[in-house]
């Protein structure tokens, strides 16, 4: 069994901005990830790749060049359709001109990037706990402080969003500039300005595991004792269990919460544990790679034919049960995020298509990251065929509902279900940018 308690370590960056804090994370190898080499005369560009531009010098030399701006699709790659425009200059050049192709960010891109983490609202509207408690409830001084310091800490320190600024294909007469948006594993949490007792919080699930792409909402309340008791927390579950620790019931089980058994270290310690501690617990510990490991009954088998092979299975259905979740969202976005939604989902339809083409073509579940497929052992299984059949068939039904959303160009682009007398093992080393 993972440890219940993620510690928190500080910031690996000082930042001004207290919602879009540059941090470090690992980024496992990927197969075939287009615009992420640099190549000039087939030499790759080391010292440049993948860094932000720090300063204007690279523009020096293009300052009567052709520009390119273009609208995007996701991972900013950019679309068949531009609009030129032309700068003069009194300085004649000798050299050939150059094209600069700007990727230019969607209305939901940009909403995305200025929403804060962090934020306050009137009122909640059917938040799980409304029923507990009321706006002239008088608290405790204790109460109060802690709470505001949890305020503090979460406005600081959520995991965002970071820009990249990517510069690529360089040659003689050709030079790309690509801008947009990488989106972290995020977490968003809204207080509430007249009920300091309610949170609501939304976790994006990570890539790399069944739960890419998704969004899972949570409802939080802080009760009388608080901080010498845990905070209570709802799933919204949408009556699906999607992990061992989620129930359909909305019962969300961890030691941090006392809600499960673990050692002191596990529990809710009152001068240490913080809402940002159990929400980053939820999305490393609960939302991870192989959720079948969560239940302690079954975690004694990780490594083992049978328990991997379990795990398998169990997995390709918490993915299907995601894409439900996905659906359920989609039509029913909890206040005060409706517009986080559908943003959110605008802007991933095209990464939630072509994951899921990969996993009916038979890539393994979890294997999916930015860009491609994760360079795995070329003796792990592919996904089985009743699972590739069930995502070919309800994603006509994730589609639709993208599509209802203002997404364009989707279809044509889903794959149909696989011929299961023609399925051989799927190379899990192709690239997702390639379909």
């Amino acid at each position: 069994m993972e440890p219940d308690v993620v510690e928190i370590a500080p910031p690996l960056f000082p930042s001004g901005s207290r919602t879009r804090k540059p941090r470090k994370a690992g980024i496992p190898e990927v197969i075939d990830v287009e615009h992420y080499e640099f190549r000039n005369a087939n030499l790759v560009d080391k010292k440049n790749k993948g860094k932000a531009i720090q300063d204007g010098s690279l523009y020096d030399h293009l300052a009567d060049e052709e520009v390119v701006m273009s609208t995007t699709q996701p991972w900013g790659f950019p679309s068949s359709s531009s609009k030129r425009s032309r700068r003069s200059s009194s300085a004649s050049s000798s050299r050939p001109r150059a094209a600069v192709e700007v990727v230019v960010s969607s209305a939901q891109a940009n909403f995305l990037r200025d929403f804060k983490r962090f934020d306050t609202v009137d009122n909640f509207s059917k938040h799980h706990y409304a029923s507990q408690g009321n706006a002239s409830k008088q608290h405790s001084r204790t109460w109060v402080k802690k709470i505001q310091a949890d305020w503090k800490i979460l406005e600081n320190d959520l995991p965002g969003y970071l820009v990249y600024i990517l510069y690529a294909d360089q040659c003689l007469l050709h030079y790309s500039l690509f801008f947009f948006w990488l989106q972290t594993e995020t977490i968003s949490v809204r207080a509430c300005e007249s009920r300091m007792d309610l949170l609501r919080a939304v976790i994006v699930g990570a890539e790399g595991t069944p739960y890419h792409e998704g969004l899972f909402f949570f409802d939080i309340h802080f009760p009388d004792t608080y901080p010498s008791m845990p905070p209570m927390v709802h799933y919204h579950s949408g009556g699906l269990r999607i992990n061992p620790n989620l129930y359909n019931c909305g019962k969300v089980c961890l030691s941090l919460l006392g809600t499960w058994n673990g050692n002191a270290r596990e529990k809710w310690l009152p001068q240490e544990s913080t809402m940002l501690q159990l929400l980053v617990s939820i999305q490393a510990l609960i939302l991870n790679q192989k959720p079948y490991f969560n239940e302690p009954a079954y975690g004694r088998t990780k490594g083992t034919p049978s328990g991997e092979a379990h795990s398998k299975f169990y997995s390709e259905n918490v993915y299907l049960l995601s894409l439900r979740t996905m659906v359920y969202s989609m039509r029913k976005p909890p206040k005060p995020f409706e517009e986080f939604v559908r943003s959110h989902y605008f802007e991933r339809a095209h990464d939630i298509v072509k994951a899921s083409n990969a996993y009916i073509d038979g890539a393994p579940v979890g294997s999916i990251v930015k860009g491609g497929v994760q360079d795995i052992e070329e003796s792990s299984e592919s996904g089985s065929m009743k699972f590739r059949t069930e995502v070919a068939t309800f994603m006509k039904t994730v589609v639709e509902e993208l599509v209802k959303l203002g997404v364009k160009e989707l279809e044509d682009k889903l794959k149909p279900p696989p011929n299961a007398e023609g399925s051989n093992k799927s190379n899990c080393k192709r690239s997702i940018s390639s379909r």
